[in-house]
């Protein structure tokens, strides 16, 4: 049976494959898992940022006022309604493994400004973005070492 011995693996070198091949899956899930709080911190940024613009664009194309209101992990949107001369909320979104801060609640008028200047903190355990937000509308977002 010497001429056997060439066509096939052996059982021990099954097992050192599949030991070879665990270990570089283990090493890749938790770099993966190390990565993904950098991940979820820039999604909500992006989000944040997102519909900042979009709430801006619905005061200037619909003519009314528009405020996002930041709160733990989440934020809404209300849309002041002149006949009731009230706000009413208009969406609510919450983002996943983040918490927002806001020194100010932005209010986007019909012209496309915002009263009040906003200063909005995103976090998590990766790190911190600071989204600054002019009078004029303008969005800008630096990262917070």
């Amino acid at each position: 049976m010497p001429g056997r011995r060439g066509k096939g693996f052996t059982l021990f070198e099954a097992v050192i494959s599949v030991a070879l091949l665990a270990a570089l899956v283990y090493l890749g899930s938790t770099s993966f898992l190390k990565m993904a709080p950098r991940y979820s911190l820039e999604k909500a940024v992006w989000e944040v940022r997102s519909a900042l613009n979009a709430v801006r664009y619905r005061a200037l194309f619909e003519g009314a006022s528009y405020r996002v209101r930041f709160a733990g992990p989440a934020y809404s949107i209300e849309r002041y309604d002149e006949s009731a001369k009230e706000w009413v909320l208009a969406a609510r979104t919450s983002l996943e493994n983040v918490a927002i801060e806001s020194n100010n609640t932005p209010v986007f008028t019909p012209e496309g400004t915002v009263t009040g200047l906003a200063t909005i903190i995103v976090s998590n355990s990766w790190g911190s973005y600071k989204i600054t937000l002019a009078i004029t509308g303008r969005i800008k977002t630096a990262r917070i070492r």
